[in-house]
């Protein structure tokens, strides 16, 4: 699942459309829907739509020993 989805799918699971989420961030729904095309979120962006929701945003590496990184 690509970041984009991730983040449509969690403005569905937050109950909030995607063009709200871009409103609490402080961005046009227009800009925010042109960077969902292109992919290009930064880890700190990341982490700011997580607290927009009231969510956590984690990541990681998983060895396929089950170690992680």
């Amino acid at each position: 699942m690509t970041i984009s989805e991730q983040i449509k799918v969690l403005c569905v699971r937050s109950n909030i459309s995607v063009a709200e989420l871009a409103r609490r961030l402080g961005t046009s729904p227009q800009a925010f829907n042109a960077k969902l095309k292109r992919e290009s979120f930064t880890i700190e962006e990341l982490e700011i739509i997580a607290d927009a929701v009231n969510a956590k945003f984690s990541r990681s590496f998983e060895l396929m020993s089950g170690d992680i990184v």
